[in-house]
């Protein structure tokens, strides 16, 4: 072999990524209700900075590739910085994120993970002192929206990128 030829490898069909069912299709009336839900968030008093971060942090913890593709260009397009991206899987141990940034991303780790005791009693009053009771509410709807909208994408397997002319996410400028 050429040492600039690149070895193809076969994707068995059975692990090739690619969509199982259109659920847009098969259930409509169930989407629109879960679109309505995700549009409410955006009227949240969570901020779209903070929104952002816990759609991809939910969708990095769940594994869900098509969210993670579109949320991070979502983000950008937002205005959010690259190396915060690039941090926000380790945001334990980075200096790029505000105290009220980590007790939400706190929270959608608890939530997504959602251990066998519940939420730990510790990680609630770290959240109390960074965001309000309203703000606590929104922010667990918001990741209830992205963690059904991981559910169903990991379930059924749309191709990430799929959507970015529909969505406006091309302008991301991500490829």
């Amino acid at each position: 072999m050429n040492v600039h030829t690149k070895p193809t490898v076969k994707i068995p069909p059975a692990m090739a990524a690619g969509p199982r069912v259109n659920y847009f299709e098969q259930s409509p009336e169930l989407v629109k209700k879960l679109t309505e839900l995700q549009l409410a968030t955006r009227a949240s008093a969570i901020e779209e900075s903070i929104r952002d971060l816990v759609a991809i942090r939910a969708s990095q913890i769940n594994g869900c590739a098509f969210c993670l593709d579109m949320h991070n260009k979502q983000a950008k397009i937002h205005g959010e910085r690259e190396l915060r991206l690039y941090h926000l899987a380790s945001w334990r141990d980075s200096t790029l994120f505000a105290l009220r940034e980590r007790a939400a991303l706190a929270w959608t780790e608890a939530l997504t993970k959602l251990p066998e005791q519940g939420v730990p009693d510790e990680i609630y009053e770290r959240v109390r002192t960074q965001l309000s009771e309203k703000e606590i509410s929104d922010l667990t709807f918001i990741v209830v929206a992205i963690n059904s909208w991981n559910r169903l994408n990991i379930g059924f397997k749309p191709v990430p990128g799929s959507a970015d002319a529909k969505y406006g996410l091309d302008k991301a400028a991500l490829s």
